[in-house]
Parts: structure tokens; C-alpha cells; sequence
């Protein structure tokens, strides 16, 4: 699979996520749509959405309710594409957002990788592919940013670091859609800053293109060991995405 190959089938996906066509993504000009239920969206995005903001670098694409869309369109004009994920200018979006009670929740970059730079890395312990059979026991919280705990399902392959028999470092992927599976990695503490999260990653993400699926990994940007992961295991960043909810729901959160 090409590295062109990989972002059309990820814009593809964009497009499936916010209901707009994957061309959208790479125009100059901003694009608003009605946010719409989708079988083939990523299946952990609530959809509809009454907010949701997604660049690619060129523009912005906005998939917003009836209510919101003059707002959410009044803030994406305002600004360069960039800006809209960014304070000062996300306080200006949470006050447009206040009379729909809604606020800004979720931030994230996101990142395909690279085949050119892709490949196997090495960190001095055994790495072990996983099938469903042999994570089954390990739906723990120290594992839990590598598998799917409330829909196991989808977790369909992991590669594992062992020291001896010791499970030392884990990544995870999930099938969010048909042809994306999202990468989830950690490792235990003492064994930490020892190459193994960039060889459990690379090593499982070759293992998903070998599915003949395109891996991908979320970060937020404030996570700099998460990104820093994401570009030694030969990923790069494609693009960002900002998400409001209601505030009853984002209160939840932060308690």
C-alpha cells in the first residue's frame, strides 16, 4: 500500500465520519455539513454531532446540527484553518456554543504512517503477535489505552514485548471501521524510555497493513511521549480534529 493509498482511503473515511465527499477535505474553502448517522463512520463516534471540526491542513470541514450551523460557520470564516484549533479562538467557539449548551470537549491530531519510513524496530525483547485468544486475559487497566473495553469485539490483533514471560509493553488495534484499525500502546513503567512502545507499534502497524488495512494513531498534542511514539514508529501527522458535546456530558468528564 502506498502512502497516496492511505490517505485517500483515510479521507474516504473522514468523508464517512462527517458526512461530506473525501475531495472536501483538500479544497481551499471551508465546507459545512449536516451531521448525519452513518453504518460506515468510526464506531465510536456519536453521530450526529452538533459540532465537529476536522482539517487536513487546507480547511476546515464542519459537520454541525441545524441550530449550530450558522454559528459554527460564523467561526470557521473567521479565522485561518489552523486558528480554529487553538486558544484564544476556541473561548470565542465555546461562547457561540453557550446559548446550545454545548462546549469544546475532545482534541485530537491524528496520524497515518508513512511506508517509507516504516519498518521494524528492535528493543532487545522478545516481541510476540497476538490474536484474540491471547489478550482475552488481559483486559486490565494497566493495558487499558491499548484495548476496547467496552466493545472487545473489535479488538482483533496486539503485539506484545516480553521480558522472560513478563508482558512488559503492549499495542493494541482496534477495527473502528472497515479499512482503519486505530493503535493503542503502552508499557509498564520500570521498563519505560527502552525503545519498546516504538517496537511494539511499528511492528503491529506493519502487521495491520499486512491485513491489507491502513493503521492509524490518535494523540493528543499536548501528549509529547504519545506523538513522540507516533513519529519514531514511523507515523505522521494527517490531521486534527475538535469535537463539542453538550456540557452535562463534558462535566462527567472532569469531575
Amino acid at each position: 500500500m502506498t502512502n497516496k493509498e492511505i490517505l485517500e482511503i483515510a479521507l474516504q473515511q473522514s468523508a464517512n465520519d462527517c458526512n461530506c465527499q473525501p475531495e472536501d477535505f483538500i479544497v481551499e474553502q471551508n465546507v459545512v455539513t449536516l451531521s448525519k448517522a452513518n453504518p460506515k463512520a468510526r464506531k465510536y463516534v456519536p453521530l450526529p454531532l452538533e459540532c465537529d471540526l476536522v482539517s487536513y491542513g487546507n480547511n476546515v470541514v464542519a459537520q454541525v446540527s441545524k441550530r449550530t450551523k450558522s454559528a459554527v460557520s460564523e467561526y470557521i470564516n473567521k479565522f485561518d484553518a489552523y486558528r480554529c484549533f487553538e486558544t484564544p479562538q476556541i473561548n470565542m467557539l465555546n461562547d457561540l456554543l453557550a446559548p446550545f449548551d454545548l462546549k469544546v470537549c475532545f482534541m485530537a491530531e491524528y496520524f497515518l504512517p508513512d511506508v517509507t519510513m516504516l519498518k521494524e524496530l528492535g528493543c532487545g525483547y522478545e516481541l510476540r503477535v497476538l490474536h484474540k485468544e491471547d489478550f482475552a486475559d488481559l483486559y486490565v487497566k494497566q493495558w487499558s489505552n491499548c484495548l476496547t473495553f467496552y466493545d472487545r469485539e473489535r479488538d482483533l490483533l496486539a503485539v506484545g514485548a516480553y521480558d522472560n514471560d513478563k508482558l512488559i509493553g503492549l499495542a493494541g488495534c482496534s477495527a473502528d471501521c472497515e479499512m482503519m484499525y486505530q493503535i493503542g500502546v503502552d508499557v509498564l513503567p520500570e521498563y519505560r524510555r527502552k525503545g519498546i512502545a516504538s517496537a511494539v507499534t511499528s511492528k503491529l502497524a506493519l502487521e495491520v497493513l499486512a491485513l491489507g488495512k491502513v493503521p492509524f494513531y490518535c494523540a493528543a498534542w499536548s501528549n509529547i511521549k504519545s506523538v513522540r511514539n507516533a513519529i519514531k514508529s514511523g507515523f505522521r501527522p494527517a490531521w486534527v480534529e475538535l469535537t463539542a458535546r453538550d456540557t452535562r456530558f463534558v462535566s462527567e468528564l472532569i469531575k
